[in-house]
C-alpha cells in the first residue's frame, strides 16, 4: 500500500529560557526545524523507522552522530543522539522510562568538566500523533512510548537537578503552539 507523504507539524516548548539561548544560534535552530519538518512517507514511520529517518537527515547535515557523553566508547547508553556547535540533541520515540536518562545526558554534557553543550534539544511526539500513526497508518507506536504530555508533567519536577536549558520539539498531527514549561 502506497500512502501519500505527510508534512509533519512541530510544536515547541522551552525549559529554562532555552528559546532565548537557541535564538543566539538562529541558523542552527532553523536547520534543526528544517530537518525535523521535511516530509516523510508514513509507511516508513514506525518508531524505529522514524528515528532512522531523522538520524540520516542530521548526519547528512553535518551533525556528529552518537557523540560520547563521558568519553567511554564501551558505554553505549552514555551517548547523545547528535551534537553540533555546542547544541546537544536527544530524539526519543522509545519507552517513557528514558526521559530521566535523556535529560540527564544533556545536563552532564553541560557540566564544567565536560563543557560540551550550552543548550539541549529534546524531540518527542504527542499522544495524538502516536494514536494517529497507530490508527491511520498502522504503525507501532503503542506500548509505553514517551509523549510530550509526560515530558511536560515531569520536566518541571527536575528543576533542581536539570539546570541546562532544554528546547523541545513535539510532533503533532495538527496546529502549532509554543509551550513554556514551568521553571
Amino acid at each position: 500500500m502506497n500512502l501519500p507523504s505527510i508534512a509533519l507539524s512541530l510544536q515547541r516548548f522551552s525549559y529554562r529560557f532555552a528559546d532565548e539561548v537557541l535564538n543566539s544560534r538562529l541558523a542552527l535552530k532553523r536547520q534543526v526545524e528544517e530537518l525535523l519538518t521535511a516530509e516523510c512517507d508514513p509507511s516508513q514511520m514506525s518508531r524505529g523507522g522514524f528515528n532512522s529517518i531523522i538520524r540520516k537527515r542530521f548526519v547528512e547535515a553535518g551533525w556528529e552522530d552518537q557523540p560520547l557523553v563521558f568519553g567511554d566508547p564501551q558505554d553505549p547508553s552514555a551517548r547523545m543522539d547528535f551534537l553540533k556547535d555546542r547544541i546537544g540533541v536527544e530524539v526519543q520515540f522509545g519507552h517513557s522510562s528514558f526521559l530521566g536518562i535523556d535529560v540527564l545526558k544533556l545536563q552532564i554534557g553541560s557540566y564544567s568538566a565536560l563543557n560540551r553543550i550550552d543548550v539541549g534539544i529534546y524531540v518527542v511526539t504527542t499522544n495524538r500523533f502516536q494514536r494517529t500513526m497507530v490508527t491511520k497508518y498502522n504503525q507501532n507506536w503503542s506500548g509505553g512510548s514517551l509523549s510530550f504530555e509526560k515530558v511536560s508533567r515531569y520536566l518541571p519536577h527536575f528543576k533542581s537537578a536539570i539546570q541546562i536549558p532544554i528546547y523541545g520539539y513535539r510532533y503533532s498531527v495538527r496546529g502549532s503552539a509554543t509551550y513554556h514549561a514551568a521553571v
